[in-house]
């Protein structure tokens, strides 16, 4: 095994990946899976989980779906029971679940404000809780992986309650990350920049589009395996074995971009 396969090596690791059936969790989990874990996709809507099970499997890797909502506790402890019952244990979480939406300040209805922060925020402090109370009693450290937003740092418009819940994550990230730290499991975000998918695209308009590109010193978007490297990084316990409570940008710039 050469060095840079040894440093980024996931073999007898077992990640856990929360909404990974859309096109950029199931990207990040196909990652993970060729870097040697063995990943269950646990996704509230499973057609999309079997769809990358099925790539994952086709290059010779070990994957499962399994549904689970990623704001309800119960769910997602027996989603990590079934993972522990199934391959005996877990090192990695990785959190992409998210919804979105254009709704001005002012009109936002409360019950979608608690639909975001539900599924975006306290999803991730409830997994938190249960897959990070497992890896404590585990006792062999761990990485959780968060999916944050380019709209966590900078304030973006029509995306007023996500953003919101972004900030949080980040947050919740940080302190996690001090928490936990003395038992070995690092707690790091990544903060993506534009990454066209169904949950955006409706709000991408022409005049979006031109003033999303034009404040991206790349200037374009971003593709989803470009978010690859820096999962199997945060991934991987000797690569980046002394990064926690960080937010990590993958936005072509955008987050650099003033005038």
């Amino acid at each position: 095994m050469s060095y840079v396969e040894e440093l980024f090596n996931l073999d007898d690791k077992v990640a856990a990946v929360m909404g990974g059936s859309g096109v950029l969790g199931g990207s990040m989990a196909c990652a993970l899976a060729k870097a040697g874990a063995k990943v269950a996709i646990v996704d509230i809507s499973t057609e999309g989980a079997r769809q990358h099970v099925e790539t994952i499997e086709k290059d010779g890797g070990e994957a499962v779906a399994i549904k689970a909502d990623a704001s309800s506790k119960a769910e997602l402890a027996r989603a990590r029971d079934a993972i522990v019952a199934q391959w005996g244990g877990v090192h990695i979480l990785l959190y992409a679940p998210g919804v979105n939406s254009s709704t001005p300040v002012l009109e936002i209805p409360e019950e979608e404000w608690d639909k975001i922060m539900s599924v975006n925020l306290k999803g991730m402090f409830l997994a938190s809780q249960v897959f990070g109370e497992f890896m404590i009693k585990q006792n062999q450290g761990g990485s959780i992986i968060v999916i944050s937003s380019a709209s966590s740092i900078r304030p973006l418009s029509k995306v007023f309650t996500y953003s919101i819940s972004k900030y949080g994550l980040n947050a919740l990230t940080r302190f996690l990350g001090r928490e936990w730290a003395p038992h070995g499991i690092r707690v790091n975000a990544i903060a993506p920049g534009f990454f066209p998918a169904e949950q955006n695209r409706r709000i991408l308009t022409e005049e979006r589009k031109a003033a999303i590109l034009g404040h991206t010193p790349m200037a374009r978007y971003g593709e989803p395996e470009e978010l690859s490297g820096v999962v199997v990084w945060l991934a991987s316990e000797k690569a980046s074995s002394f990064v926690t409570g960080a937010v990590i940008s993958v936005d072509g710039g955008f987050t650099a971009m003033t005038i």
